[in-house]
């Protein structure tokens, strides 16, 4: 997963002009976190193995998910990573909501609080910061598409940039329209180019 969110996230940014290298080393270290609580992340679990998720309350579960951020930074600090690395792992997530869980509490409790579902941010500083969580969501959703084909790779990525921008993800960076662009783009060949799907250029 960390591999292929770098390659994505790299050459969108590079394509806006950003700092690509960083992006990419950043990229590789985002999720280190995981290695706190690893079966607990969709991409650990072996198929048909049972999720530890349904031994415990949706409250839990999103705390370990949420937890993976603060722990990845402890992590990265204590090994003496630089600030801008340490940055994209606080920031890839910013104050964005664990959904599947809030759903969950909420069908038990109507009136549980979104605020304790959501990242504790902060919210994407830099544009490099803004594409990697623009990069991961498009990297696990995409793994559950049921076809690979144009039209479905163009709606993903549609859908998450959209999720981001009505959630206020990138209000705190310089990420412009015309980068939102060209970023849809590259994400699209680039998760065109992982299935092998014959990506259709504008005229």
């Amino acid at each position: 997963h960390s591999i292929l969110v770098a390659n994505l996230s790299a050459n969108a940014v590079e394509a806006i002009g950003g700092d690509s290298l960083l992006t990419r080393v950043a990229a590789y270290y985002h999720d280190i976190g995981k290695i706190i609580h690893p079966r607990f992340f969709t991409e650990n679990v072996n198929a048909g193995m049972e999720s530890p998720h349904q031994m415990i309350t949706p409250e839990e579960s999103a705390a370990i998910i949420m937890g993976h951020v603060t722990e990845g930074t402890r992590i990265l600090e204590e090994s003496s990573m630089p600030k801008s690395i340490i940055d994209i792992c606080m920031q890839h997530h910013g104050t964005t909501l664990v959904k599947y869980f809030y759903y969950q509490a909420k069908k038990a409790n109507p009136t549980v609080n979104e605020c304790d579902f959501r990242y504790p941010g902060p919210k994407p500083q830099t544009k490099e910061a803004a594409i990697v969580m623009i990069a991961d969501s498009v990297e696990a959703a995409s793994r559950t598409l049921k076809e690979y084909n144009q039209k479905s790779i163009e709606a993903l990525v549609d859908s998450i940039i959209d999720d981001k921008v009505n959630d206020d993800q990138f209000s705190e960076c310089d990420l412009t329209v015309n980068d939102l662009k060209i970023t849809r783009q590259s994400l699209i060949s680039g998760v065109a180019g992982m299935y092998h799907t014959r990506v259709e250029y504008p005229k």
